[in-house]
């Protein structure tokens, strides 16, 4: 009864199975090693184990394992590229995320890093817990070449895993991060537009806007009478603020910069972010019209 108990437990994790679910069902110390010693139970890593037989070959069963190995553990990095399937190299070990603080250490076949900001940057893939698609873009960034991160995002948007808006948010919300920088500086040459500045998917979204409306394309989050504007235009002294998510949660620090800009001699428009991707007609009406060269970042 325990061991069809085992398998069935087992069968919906690929195979695998970690130390305190054997004990959620009954088993002791001897039984589990009773199990080992028969043949029943393979120990994969500490405190993880396969119901025999054992795929080697079976990423999928490798990746529960490693997840399996500590509560709150996600899939991330190269392991977590090659199951979202941007990546495709050899790996030699698995590699999860869990919460905490410290530099990455490696226990036997599992590299384990710590992070203080998992949240809200994790999902499931096949039930095994994994980091986004886009926080896996920048775990990766620092540790892979140019031509490889490229290769990356181009996979990662073309299997619709991701998209550059989707990139720039999550860039955003982490400026400062080691990946961050070449992952903005990928995702411009991808777009070939000046865009390593962005800070969110609708600025990235406004910009292809008004290049394939042949308009003059601004500067992005450039300093104007000492406070950083969205999108600004120096030879019509133009500010457009997109309004909503992550960086304009502030009304009364919004209002204060607008004020700054407006006694400096700018004229200031404030547009929702959203509108931008479903009523572009309202970004061209307040944009210039004539096509310049673009503003140097």
């Amino acid at each position: 009864m325990r061991d069809a108990q085992v398998a069935d437990e087992a069968s919906r994790q690929f195979n695998r199975i970690s130390l305190s679910q054997l004990r959620a069902l009954g088993l002791s110390e001897k039984a589990i090693r009773h199990r080992i010693g028969s043949g029943r139970l393979t120990l994969i890593h500490p405190g993880v184990y396969a119901v025999a037989p054992v795929d080697p070959g079976d990423d999928w069963g490798k990746w529960m394992a490693a997840v399996l190995t500590c509560p709150g553990s996600v899939l991330s990095h190269v392991s977590a590229a090659v199951a979202w399937g941007f990546w495709s190299l050899a790996r030699t070990f698995e590699t999860i995320t869990r919460p905490g603080e410290g530099g990455p250490r490696r226990h036997g076949g599992v590299l384990v890093h710590l992070s203080a900001t998992l949240e809200p940057n994790t999902t499931a893939l096949r039930g095994i817990p994994i980091t986004t698609p886009e926080r896996t873009l920048i775990d990766l960034a620092p540790h892979i070449s140019t031509a490889g991160l490229g290769r990356c995002v181009r996979e990662a948007v073309r299997l619709e895993k991701t998209t550059l808006h989707e990139l720039v948010d999550v860039a955003g919300l982490h400026r400062g991060r080691r990946g961050t920088a070449p992952l903005a500086a990928t995702v411009a040459r991808y777009a070939g537009l000046p865009i390593e500045r962005a800070r969110s998917g609708a600025e990235v979204r406004a910009m292809e806007i008004l290049r394939d409306n042949v308009r003059p394309l601004p500067s992005l989050n450039v300093r104007r009478a000492g406070e950083e504007a969205d999108l600004s235009w120096t030879q019509t002294r133009l500010i457009i603020e997109l309004d909503g998510g992550p960086f304009h949660l502030d009304v009364g620090e919004d209002a204060r910069k607008q004020a700054i800009w407006e006694a400096a001699g700018w004229v200031v428009r404030r547009l929702d972010s959203d509108l931008v991707y479903e009523q572009p007609a309202r970004l061209l009406a307040l944009a210039p019209e004539d096509a310049v060269l673009p503003a140097s970042l």
